[in-house]
């Protein structure tokens, strides 16, 4: 043990599942886990909703609410769920003194704006002209037709008053990968002491389904766990909405203000293949090795996100380990994005926390896990590129 120890002493978990780690926790452990879907907003493509949210419980007043847009009040919201998990919501000095690191996408485009323009293109030919017009009239004060992926820090540190340092990565399942291994890299070196990381993912908008559509990833049929989706029609995603934020502290800094933690990050490494020139499998073999994994059994819990290429070359992967037990958790929650890595990191600190596996969420593809999970694997492997992995172990 160390005084540099990464752990982890607050989460806030939101998916369609449910608010909270005992939320989560009581729906993943449940006999026979099942997903909650909408098939009908976005036919014929289906998504995991959010449920239904008080966003006053955490952003108090109306007009912060107001003015952020879906994702960014899941963020804050997730955010506020963590500070009051780990004990510092009401601590003005210390959230003061708290970093943030935040994955983040371009945010929600304005698709009133979108249509309009495409419209009015139609019937005129000055194409330079008219976009001038729309974009000096038609602009929010983000200064483009989505919003700025920074936003949502800025958000948190207004609502939280959580106001260290702030950096925002942005790049789909990557940046939440970048964002756990910087701040934990941040506490290791003693540049932080105790750091606030997340992400969310709303996908309940049109343009965010669009761009997995564009590139054949999403799904069209019936639901099936994650596992199965090899031989459905299109592709493999189906997304859904969530959010994921962890207090990070060093072991102790955590001691000293007398708070127990769920577990500590072990080493955390990420990497991008060329998909193209080499095989993907071998990539993620690569940063298996790396992880120097234990020889007792390991519980993984995978962010798989359906994707053909990718889930296929991470189950080959793993599947060279015979010590390794699956759980992909996107068939229950979706694939959300930014948010995916943060969540699997959250769900494998309450697998050790408890000292209990979760059960198959797919019987049919994934193996029993008898014993304590002492080290849950973490995974996040691109659906077009990125890859990422971290162990989680106990406190």
């Amino acid at each position: 043990m160390s005084p540099r120890d990464v752990v982890i002493t607050g989460m806030g978990i939101v998916s369609s599942l449910g608010e909270g780690v005992d939320a989560h926790w009581q729906a993943l452990t449940a006999k026979t886990p099942s997903p909650v879907l909408d098939r009908e907003r976005f036919a014929p493509y289906s998504i995991h909703p959010l449920p239904e949210i008080d966003w006053g419980q955490q952003i108090p007043r109306r007009g912060d609410q107001r003015q952020m847009e879906t994702w960014q009040r899941l963020g804050t919201y997730a955010a506020g769920l963590a500070l009051d998990d780990a004990g510092l919501k009401d601590d003005e000095a210390l959230c003061a003194t708290m970093d943030m690191v935040v994955a983040a996408g371009g945010g929600e485009r304005d698709e009133t704006v979108d249509e309009a323009i495409l419209a009015a293109s139609l019937e005129r030919d000055d194409h330079d002209i008219l976009l001038n017009e729309k974009l000096t009239t038609e602009l929010r004060p983000t200064l483009f037709l989505a919003q700025l992926s920074n936003l949502l820090a800025g958000n948190i540190s207004i609502v939280h008053k959580v106001t260290g340092s702030s950096r925002t990565f942005m790049g789909e399942e990557g940046a939440g990968v970048s964002a756990i291994e910087t701040a934990a890299a941040r506490i290791r070196a003693g540049q932080s002491s105790h750091v606030l990381v997340g992400a969310s993912f709303q996908t309940e908008h049109s343009d965010m389904l669009l761009a997995y559509e564009l590139a054949g990833f999403l799904h069209r049929e019936d639901w099936k766990p994650v596992w199965q989706r090899a031989d459905a029609e299109g592709g493999g995603v189906i997304t859904g909405s969530g959010g994921a934020f962890l207090v990070l502290e060093s072991r102790e800094h955590a001691e000293q203000r007398g708070r127990k933690a769920y577990a500590s990050i072990g080493p955390v490494v990420s990497r991008r293949t060329r998909r193209k020139s080499e095989p993907l499998a071998d990539g993620i073999a690569g940063i298996l090795d790396q992880l120097s994994l234990p020889k007792t059994p390991v519980l993984a819990l995978s962010g798989a996100s359906g994707a053909h290429a990718a889930t296929a070359a991470e189950r080959e992967a793993l599947s060279r380990h015979n010590n390794i037990a699956l759980r992909g958790f996107s068939s229950l929650t979706g694939h959300m994005k930014e948010a995916q890595f943060p969540f699997a990191v959250a769900l494998a600190a309450l697998a050790v926390h408890h000292g209990s596996p979760y059960p198959a969420f797919d019987s049919a593809s994934e193996a029993a896990f008898d014993g304590s999970p002492d080290a849950v694997l973490a995974t996040a492997i691109g659906y077009h590129c990125y890859e990422g992995m971290g162990l989680v172990k106990k406190a």
